[in-house]
């Protein structure tokens, strides 16, 4: 049996981002979402914390000794939203700066607001 591909949407420069990093990098990040849309978790997906559910997503590569995460969010029935795709530059503590935890809230709530109107 086939699944259905949910779109695949884009909250602020995550996309950008994502395509300034490394292509190894790329192609995982690539794969996770990928399972996303088709209603399937990656092994390596594991819920963010701080966002109380399992509907807020990280996934995390290691290459050359650099760390880069994309965050998505599977809440919502029609699209997959990647909330934030950067490289963690801090060297102690596997903990999320706190920086990128507010711009990952804020892009959450472009999100639900995007996915109001388009499941109305």
């Amino acid at each position: 049996m086939r699944q259905k591909l949910r779109q695949l949407r884009w909250i602020g420069s995550s996309k950008k981002d994502l395509l300034a990093m490394p292509d190894e990098v790329q192609q995982g990040f690539g794969f996770a979402l990928y399972n996303a849309q088709i209603g399937l978790l990656h092994p390596d997906a594991k819920p963010l914390k701080g966002f109380g559910s399992a509907g807020i997503l990280e996934i995390v590569e290691d290459w050359r000794g650099n760390a880069y995460r994309a965050v998505y969010t599977v809440r919502f029935a029609q699209a997959v939203y990647v909330l934030h795709c950067f490289q963690k530059k801090s060297k102690h503590g596997i903990e999320t700066p706190s920086a990128n935890m507010d711009l990952i809230r804020r892009r959450l709530k472009e999100a639900e607001a995007l996915a109001r109107g388009v499941e109305q």
